[in-house]
């Protein structure tokens, strides 16, 4: 299963839980301290899942494009 995750810039409130969670996938931008999508991150379902729970912002949100 594939998702689109968008990062709500304006909730994140650079916890660090998704780097936490799914350090492969997700990392805090070295400027902003936002957290951001690593380019060409390995489609783990179950870790961008959990990363997505654990944002006490819940700045992360999943969208599934494909199956």
């Amino acid at each position: 299963m594939t998702y689109r995750v968008d990062i709500d810039e304006n909730l994140c409130n650079s916890y660090g839980n998704c780097v936490v969670a799914a350090p492969e996938i997700f990392d805090l931008d070295d400027e902003t301290n936002i957290a951001v999508v690593q380019p060409g991150h390995p489609a783990d379902d179950e870790a961008l899942r959990e990363a997505a729970a654990d944002c006490p912002a819940r700045a992360i949100t999943l969208q599934r494009v494909g199956p």
